[in-house]
């Protein structure tokens, strides 16, 4: 049995311009995923804009994809193995690329976010199938080789995206964010059904044995909390009906998806990998690192264009020199890994300085910061991603042996999306909260009686005066302007206590790397970038 396994993995090395086609294929189709993951942030700002949403509304075309990643990417071997790898990985590039084109058409912010969602489930097997190809193209001797061209392509994405969104909308609209993806998704179906081939191994399930209702479950519970995480601070919590039932959907959902995969023969998830300790520990980290990660991605090209008033292009541009000094960091972790540096002392390193990423933006963050008072807090904060990603998940499936070490990388990847995905979810809540209570505090200390507030409101109105406008007129201008004022303030606070709460956060996590038991055997890096 062993043996026919070796022999169909190795009858699918490539070699001369095959392989050279196929890895060029995967590469494209895991940028196509990751860029898509970013692009959007920079375009946030224009979509509230045309769209007519709100911050908590616009934030679900982000979310939206994130869920539907973290339902798909556990499936994803499953399904590969059900309708054959080529198979499987041509329709998620064709639905991911049918998806783009309607993305763009959109009309309403709930029509982009069920398109979005969908393109998510496209999106988030391109990455993990992508690998998978791209490994087994590859003879077991350079397969190191072949992680590294497939990791520089997957650290790229994020440095693409917000600059090329930015581009985008500024020269075009948010709209052509989505149209980019159809020619390469067209040029990458192409090339999949001339050259990726499926493995002939592996037995299919009936439909009968299918785990459907642990797809429904995990589905139900992940999008119930989701909605409630999101509408909980707008509905008044539970006061609302709606939240009230989501939020009973969420738990009895989690209680049955859990009992469900416990003791089903075919489980969608194997639950059962997590009683190693480490994988435990592992997750939990990699949920607060999708947290942090996704959080700060969100908030700061928001806060460079709502507040500072930058272009899209510029607020992508910004974020560029931390993803470079993360891209130049996977390298060395790497070759530290290998020299057999403790993980831990890694993981615990970049909690450390992420934290101070996020006290240095505590500092910083005025309704007037320029570039210069960004750009270090970001290079810290490229520092601290790159000695996070790869140690967090080695770490993780440090302990676990054979197949369950692909099992513990799938874990990983979905609890790192799905902290991206609760991240993004919590913190535009308590961006609206802090907001109200800032505003609020602010407006208590401008007493028109002060001779100072006056004095504000004379010299605006005057200004206004000065510009044509009778004294009336002027006068309610300056009222307008004070108010504004006191808004972008009070934004600019809870952006401020966000950044301090994630910092809090990360550096709590530096005691658990503690009860991490070392691992007796080295893993492949390769298992470790999902």
């Amino acid at each position: 049995m062993k043996k026919a396994a070796l022999a169909a993995d190795d009858d699918l090395v490539e070699y001369g311009y095959r392989r050279v086609v196929i890895t060029i294929t995967a590469v494209l189709c895991a940028l196509l995923e990751i860029v898509d993951t970013t692009i959007v942030n920079v375009a946030l700002t224009d979509m509230r804009g045309s769209l007519g949403a709100t911050l908590t509304d616009v934030a679900w075309v982000i979310t939206a994809y994130a869920i539907a990643n973290v339902i798909v990417i556990p499936m994803t071997s499953w399904l590969s193995q059900q309708f054959g790898r080529r198979n499987y990985f041509v329709a998620s590039i064709i639905l991911f690329t049918v998806c783009s084109f309607l993305c763009g058409n959109a009309s309403n912010i709930w029509e982009l976010v069920a398109f979005r969602f969908v393109q998510g489930i496209g999106g988030g097997a391109l990455l993990v199938t992508a690998q998978t190809i791209i490994t087994e193209s590859y003879p077991v001797a350079k397969r190191g080789m072949a992680q590294a061209i497939y990791g520089m392509g997957v650290i790229v994405g994020p440095t693409l995206g917000p600059p090329l969104g930015g581009y985008l909308v500024d020269h075009y609209s948010w709209p052509y964010i989505f149209y980019i993806n159809i020619p390469l998704g067209i040029i990458a179906t192409i090339l999949a059904i001339s050259f990726v081939r499926s493995p002939k191994y592996g037995e299919k399930l009936k439909s009968n044995q299918v785990d459907w209702w642990g797809i429904a479950l995990l589905a139900s519970f992940i999008g119930s909390l989701q909605f409630v995480l999101e509408h909980g601070q707008q509905d008044d919590w539970f006061n609302d009906n709606l939240i009230t039932g989501l939020s009973v959907v969420t738990v009895f959902g989690l209680i049955l998806f859990i009992w469900r995969e416990l003791t089903y023969k075919h489980p969608i998830v194997n639950l059962s990998v997590l009683k190693d300790g480490n994988l435990r520990i592992g997750t939990v980290m990699c949920f607060i690192l999708g947290f942090g990660l996704y959080g700060s991605t969100l908030i700061i090209p928001i806060y460079t264009q709502a507040v500072l008033g930058w272009t899209a292009t510029d607020a992508g541009l910004l974020l560029i020199p931390g993803s470079i000094t993360t891209a130049l960091m996977m390298p060395i972790v790497g070759t530290l890994i290998q020299k057999g540096v403790p993980q831990g002392y890694m993981v615990a390193v970049g909690f450390l300085i992420f934290f101070f990423f996020t006290f240095m933006m505590y500092n910083n963050m005025t309704p007037d910061t320029g570039t210069e008072h960004l750009f270090w807090p970001l290079i810290l904060r490229g520092i601290g991603l790159g000695l996070l990603f790869v140690p967090i998940t080695t770490l993780s499936l440090s302990t676990l042996k054979g197949k369950h070490i692909g099992e513990g990388a799938a874990f990983t990847g979905m609890m790192r999306q799905l902290g991206g995905s609760f991240g993004i979810a919590i913190i535009t809540t308590f961006i609206t909260r802090f907001t109200q209570e800032h505003r609020v505090d602010l407006i208590a200390n401008l007493d028109p009686s002060k001779y100072e507030v006056q004095q504000r409101i004379l010299g605006m109105q005057r200004n206004f005066m000065s510009k044509g406008f009778s004294s009336n007129e002027s006068l309610q201008k300056a009222y307008q302007a004070l108010d504004y004022s006191v808004l972008k303030q009070s934004t600019v606070l809870s952006y401020m206590d966000i950044f301090l709460y994630l910092g809090i956060l990360f550096l709590c996590c530096i005691p658990i790397i503690l009860l991490i038991k070392k691992g007796k055997h080295k893993v492949d890096i390769s298992e470790a970038m999902h």
